[in-house]
């Protein structure tokens, strides 16, 4: 049974947290918090919406500390019970004879052994050093190392091993292609001379001209030697190794498309790719720098942008951007708040470097062209075969095309 003061440590802390609760609530304006109320203000005794924030800070930590001697407290009720339960244990029993005994023989601990003992009463009277001699029958421990070793079966649980997930490719469409390069026609020049003229008057002209770009596909490739007795004894070895070798492929390819430098056997990314807009932040805060990109991709671009790239760090900065009373812009911590800005949502990845960040139309200007998808296949290589080893390969091909760069702008300095 719990004790009166624990009750009471409880029913103090569900009142504080039931009363912060309320200002909460009386404050929440949509996604954001209104901390000048008029109500908000009265009930927690504040002038402003400063002195809001701050005394609901100090409640915030009232709390935090009475929830800290509620566990001590707690802990401590835990370790009461614990003791009852070990000295109740403890305690020797009384058992009885023997059904094979020829008389009825008490069960004594050794303790009443010596207690009982002539010797002990001998010692009692003169209080003398002298020796006891105790009947107890002394056997060899029963344990696990000279005893009977446990079972132990391991678990169908499989632990994965920290890898970079793929991060960007579901935001690229992905088309086939049947040759060894990605051949297209660009339109270069496109000047509109539409004009009004008087009657008789030569008529306007305009410029179209197109030039064939090319894009060669390169091949991304792995591969893992695996014993045949791995692979018999194990069956579900196989499918893992499958598995992984797929994963390995498309988390390179995310990483190409994202960055890849353009020397072969590289894919060119789209932070290389010529013609691509910048936008430096400079003194502009962050959200401002990612809207000015927006911008550019509309108007130089022509295109809508639908998605935004950045760096997890980068996100967390803009995630814990306060304003200057304390309060979150991208929502209260106690929300999970929206991976979006300005209605696009933000993708995060890791391929590249933090402070970098791109605003870009990637479903209409951008594709990932598949000249073959991931092959996986099984055989001997070199000395394999005498070695009992089979060598399982991975590969894919593939071409990272951008249509029109400017549909890209690379937001820097964040």
């Amino acid at each position: 049974m719990e004790s009166n003061a624990l009750v009471e440590k409880r029913q103090q802390f569900a009142a504080k947290q039931k009363e912060l609760g309320e200002v909460m609530s009386m404050a929440k304006d949509g996604s954001t918090y209104d901390m000048s109320r008029k109500n908000v203000l009265e009930k927690l005794g504040a002038s402003d919406s400063a002195d809001a924030v701050a005394k609901i800070k100090e409640r915030n930590r009232e709390l935090d500390a009475l929830s800290a001697d509620l566990q001590v407290a707690e802990l401590k009720e835990v370790e009461s019970a614990i003791g009852e339960r070990n000295s109740a244990r403890n305690t020797p029993a009384r058992a009885t004879s023997h059904p094979a005994s020829s008389k009825d023989v008490e069960s004594k601990s050794f303790g009443e052994l010596v207690v009982n003992s002539k010797a002990f009463e001998a010692y009692k009277q003169t209080r003398q050093p002298t020796s006891l001699d105790v009947d107890i029958d002394m056997k060899t421990l029963f344990q696990t190392s000279a005893g009977y070793a446990p079972q132990s079966v391991r678990s169908g649980l499989l632990v994965e091993g920290v890898a970079r997930p793929v991060q960007i490719l579901d935001l690229i469409p992905t088309r086939p292609i049947n040759q060894a390069v990605d051949k297209y026609m660009a339109e270069t020049t496109r000047t509109h001379s539409s004009a009004e003229k008087a009657e008789a008057a030569q008529y306007a002209e305009s410029t179209f001209v197109w030039a064939e770009q090319t894009n060669t596909v390169q091949k991304i490739t792995d591969s893992i030697p695996v014993t045949d007795e791995q692979l018999e004894d194990a069956p579900e070895v196989a499918g893992l190794l499958d598995q992984r070798l797929r994963f390995g492929l498309r988390q390179r390819l995310d990483q190409q498309v994202f960055n890849g430098d353009g020397n072969s056997p590289n894919l060119k990314g789209m932070l290389t790719v010529s013609g691509i807009q910048t936008q430096a932040k400079s003194t502009d805060p962050v959200f401002d720098a990612i809207f000015k990109a927006m911008i550019k991709v509309r108007i130089t671009g022509r295109a809508f942008p639908n998605a935004i790239i950045m760096h997890p760090t980068d996100w967390q900065n803009v995630r814990l951007t306060r304003t200057a009373d304390g309060l979150y812009i991208m929502g209260n911590p106690s929300e999970v708040g929206p991976q979006s800005l300005f209605g696009l949502p933000v993708a995060l990845c890791d391929a590249g470097s933090a402070g970098t960040a791109v605003v870009a139309d990637l479903a209409n200007f951008t594709y990932v062209g598949e000249r073959r998808g991931i092959n996986v296949e099984i055989g001997y290589v070199n000395d394999n075969f005498i070695k009992g080893q089979k060598t399982i390969r991975a590969d894919l091909r593939a071409v990272f095309t951008v249509t029109r760069a400017a549909a890209i702008c690379s937001v820097t300095g964040l």
